[in-house]
């Protein structure tokens, strides 16, 4: 696939005059239409959700778009439980899919109506004691099924090795438990497989949790009302990538179903997503100015955008396809490392990247960063978070998260004897 900006190097320098580079900025025409072409794709299932990752995006602004489609919002800890409900979602449009959870965020979630997807069976008590022995009707349960997960073009992911979920004979045993403690619906959930970039995922992992809810259901004489197949779909991050055709993923899940639950007398299940990288990763760049160059044993560009602001490179040593706004048609010539200002030397957006000549001043354009892109930023060296731009359908940007300041960065010391010390006027703030 070809990796195209959605904004020109005259928009975004338009932008940068008003928003100093670094920004992140979405794309809603296009966060819409793979919005809309998900709700198709699974249009067969009556009680289809998709509950967007806010882990990946957690922008109120990006979240309430989703509003418009009956989207609901995966919620893994007390903040995002909270901007779940800033937006007026509440009850069922919730998903609290936490581990190791406190007891406040799991008192908070009940408080919400959302539905609590239980990570371990020794959470049963421990929730039970938090609410008072009165569990919600309908409650969930996360299954891990261990071992290696394996497609057809070789290993996927290893669950065996994640802190996530319940083996299968806890699985059983919790859910005989929580009917004992009078829940009366019931889901399942598995997350086992993390940016699969295969048509094939989905329905194999579908497959294998309807087979397991059917055997549950006939077996304890529970009723699933849902069955959630969690995230896992991914994006190509490299232009030569072929991406997701959801359309042939929603008709994968269709045949499992009328195959597996059908017949099993479960027609009435709904089918759950809770997808972050697929709803946002391809709708979301970094645009970053080359401020500096480095000639030493290799070539390297300076930019003012560092790994606090796009931590995958170096976090994972993730690809992200950059263009150099204004020099789409040159010639990729010239070999650089795009380096960020940190003092670590994986502050790398790219290693023996073939570019255009890259001179001071150009914008970078750093693809597909809508999701865990700006979410997983930090502080480290006292790097302060960017902005957070959104373009709308009609051309206009809207400035959805300011950038940081140092005042934000000091607001925590104060009242220490060392803040009147601060020197705010240096920072411009």
């Amino acid at each position: 696939m070809n990796k195209v900006p959605f904004i020109s190097k005259e928009k975004a320098e338009q932008l940068a005059s008003v928003y100093p580079t670094p920004w992140h900025i979405y794309d809603e025409a296009g966060i819409r239409a793979n919005a809309k072409a998900v709700k198709e794709a699974f249009a067969w299932n009556k009680g289809f959700r998709e509950y967007f990752a806010v882990k990946a995006t957690p922008n109120p602004s990006i979240m309430d778009l989703f509003q418009d489609y009956d989207f609901g919002f995966d919620c893994s800890s007390m903040t995002e439980l909270m901007l779940a409900r800033a937006v007026g979602a509440s009850g069922e449009h919730i998903m609290f899919s936490a581990n190791e959870t406190p007891a406040e965020e799991y008192a908070y979630a009940a408080k919400l109506g959302a539905i609590i997807n239980l990570d371990d069976l020794t959470h049963i008590p421990f929730i039970t004691k938090i609410l008072d022995g009165k569990l919600p009707e309908t409650m969930c349960c996360r299954y891990n099924p261990g071992g290696v997960f394996t497609m057809s073009n070789g290993i996927m992911d290893n669950p065996g090795d994640a802190k996530y979920g319940f083996t299968k004979d806890q699985l059983f045993e919790g859910y005989r438990q929580l009917k004992e403690l009078g829940v009366k619906h019931f889901g399942i959930h598995a997350f086992i497989a993390s940016n699969t970039v295969s048509n094939d995922y989905y329905p194999i992992l579908a497959g294998q949790l309807f087979e397991l809810a059917a055997e549950i259901s006939r077996k304890l004489d529970i009723h699933f009302s849902f069955i959630n197949l969690s995230g896992g779909v991914g994006v190509p991050y490299t232009p030569d990538g072929v991406p997701n055709d959801i359309y042939a993923i929603g008709e994968g899940v269709r045949r499992k179903y009328e195959e597996i639950l059908v017949p099993a007398g479960m027609d009435d299940v709904a089918i759950y997503t809770e997808m972050g990288r697929f709803m946002l990763a391809p709708y979301g760049a970094l645009v970053t100015r080359a401020i500096h160059e480095k000639h030493i044993y290799k070539e390297y560009i300076g930019v003012d955008a560092c790994a606090a602001n796009l931590m995958r490179p170096a976090m994972y040593g993730a690809y992200h396809h950059i263009t150099v706004l204004g020099k789409e048609d040159a010639p990729c010539d010239h070999k650089y490392d795009v380096v960020g200002s940190l003092c670590e030397n994986n502050d790398k957006f790219a290693i023996d990247r073939m570019l255009p000549e890259i001179e001071k001043g150009d914008l970078l354009y750093i693809h597909d960063t809508g999701a865990h892109g700006f979410a997983m930023g930090y502080n480290y060296n006292g790097r302060l978070r960017s902005a957070e731009l959104l373009l709308r359908t009609d051309g206009s940007v809207d400035q959805i998260r300011r950038a940081e300041t140092a005042r934000d960065y000091f607001a925590t010391f104060e009242g220490s004897p060392f803040y009147e010390n601060i020197d705010f006027d240096a920072a411009g703030c």
